[in-house]
């Protein structure tokens, strides 16, 4: 069935803030961007229109809502014109029988929710935040909390329509431009401009979440948690503290969840939930290290020893983080990075101990860290997840963050991981090639569509060599 466009909700003013008017690209005013970390920010003409055919034309880049950690939807030096998707939002056409959507590249994925769960379907895979937009999903390949059943998006994704970098407008799968189709699964926008998407939602028996948690006392539990968890739940991650010290180091928690059937759910759908926002950004001193301290102890202790079971909201399970808007502006104004990275997992556990000890020498100010248990390589050539555990940390900008970032980086090269280049603001070119072997294939598909270098990125530039 073909779907009209939908207004937008009043429930979330602020997801489009100043995304109002319809901005050619001559007209679109200079201002300062920056990813969802808040460094680095740049200046850029940000062009807006619900004709986002029209202000493709010439851009180097799409951007989104702007939730990539740092500095993929940046627009690179001397080309600071970036085409932003906001407007062009809308739901084109929808099969209930097969779960088949397709929606403009600026729909976000918390619209989608909303229209959705009630109806019985759900996005197969999501990130951890629903305010992105299903272009900004497709470009980074997102993965969730059952990478280990459901792969990344890009597994799901049926077709899109693109504007390469020649101006010609095209689709591309599985059978039709596969390679174009498949390097733009986690190829962060730089294989083409992403106009539509077209994805198969999946049927749910309810809208509600059947959860389970556990405390776990140190890393070595929360480990076996995880694993043992992904292998009865198809939805599973955890909460480990990496600030506290000595044989507790690691400790947390371990969530893992099922969608509920309809006997044990609520017969009424959840109730969408108007999350305050933090008003302002914080003096730079606010948030210490003692603080995150005493925060982790009272999440630990307040859980209590036994599991707990039962109902939670889909929001609260899928999106914690989203309960309060604008919570990055908390690191104030110097920013956060969130530094991301896959290891592999052997035998035993001495790959994932060696990184904690390493973290901990370092004197890593680890203020969160969500591990993640991921299951095999997807199809897209870049997507980041392989198996084993990911972890994200949580790391305030300072002086010391490159320096950090470096040491972590040859950590994980040497061990045989990689970084998620949505999260990534300060890994070095010579570190993302020697962790990423499949980087000269989709350089190749890259060029044969763009071989001028015509779409670029702050983040290619600094990490692919792309001339500025």
């Amino acid at each position: 069935m073909t779907l009209r466009a939908l207004p937008r909700s009043p429930e979330h003013p602020d997801v489009h803030a100043n995304t109002t008017a319809d901005f050619t690209a001559a007209e679109a005013p200079l201002t300062r961007l920056s990813g969802w970390g808040r460094y680095p920010v740049v200046e850029g003409r940000e062009a807006l229109s619900e004709n986002l055919e029209r202000i493709t034309c010439g851009a180097a880049l799409t951007r989104g809502l702007g939730r990539s950690y740092g500095d993929a939807s940046l627009p690179a030096p001397g080309h600071e014109r970036v085409a932003g998707s906001v407007l062009a939002d809308r739901l084109l056409a929808f099969d209930p029988d097969t779960g088949i959507v397709r929606a403009e590249a600026g729909c976000p994925l918390w619209r989608l929710n909303r229209i959705f769960l009630p109806r019985g379907f759900f996005t197969p895979v999501t990130p951890g935040t629903h305010y992105v937009t299903l272009g900004g999903m497709v470009a980074a390949d997102v993965h969730g909390k059952s990478h280990h059943v459901d792969g990344c998006f890009g597994e799901h994704v049926t077709r899109l329509k693109m504007r390469v970098a020649d101006g010609r407008i095209l689709e591309c799968s599985d059978d039709e431009e596969r390679d174009l189709f498949r390097a733009t699964l986690g190829g962060m926008g730089l294989t083409g401009h992403i106009l539509e998407v077209e994805f198969r939602l999946r049927r749910i028996p309810t809208p509600w979440i059947w959860q389970e948690s556990e405390r776990t006392a140190d890393f070595d539990a929360t480990l076996e948690r995880l694993r043992a968890g992904s292998q009865q739940w198809p939805m599973t991650v955890g909460w480990a503290d990496f600030l506290i010290t000595g044989p507790r180091a690691g400790r947390g928690l371990v969530m893992v969840g099922r969608w509920a059937e309809p006997g044990e759910a609520p017969a009424a759908p959840p109730r969408f939930r108007h999350a305050p926002s933090i008003p302002a950004v914080f003096p730079s001193w606010f948030l210490q290290p003692w603080m995150v301290r005493v925060f982790n102890r009272l999440i630990y202790f307040k859980h209590g020893a036994r599991v707990r079971r039962g109902i939670v909201h889909p929001e609260t399970f899928f999106y914690p983080l989203d309960v309060v808007r604008n919570w990055n502006r908390l690191y104030g104004p110097r920013g956060f990075t969130q530094y991301q990275c896959v290891l592999p997992t052997t035998g035993d556990n001495g790959r994932h101990h060696r990184f904690l000890a390493r973290l901990q020498e370092l004197k890593a100010p680890v203020f969160l860290c969500v591990p993640k248990d991921c299951g095999p390589e997807g199809k897209g050539i870049l997507s980041f997840p392989k198996p084993g555990v990911s972890y994200a940390l949580d790391l305030p900008v300072t002086t010391q963050t490159q320096a950090l970032v470096d040491a972590l980086n040859e950590f994980v090269v040497a061990e045989g991981g990689r970084v998620y280049l949505a999260k990534d603001a300060f890994t070095r070119a010579e570190h993302f090639r020697a962790m990423e072997p499949r980087l000269d294939a989709w350089t190749r598909v890259r060029r044969h569509w763009d071989p001028h270098g015509t779409l670029r990125s702050a983040q290619s530039v600094r990490i692919l060599g792309d001339t500025p």
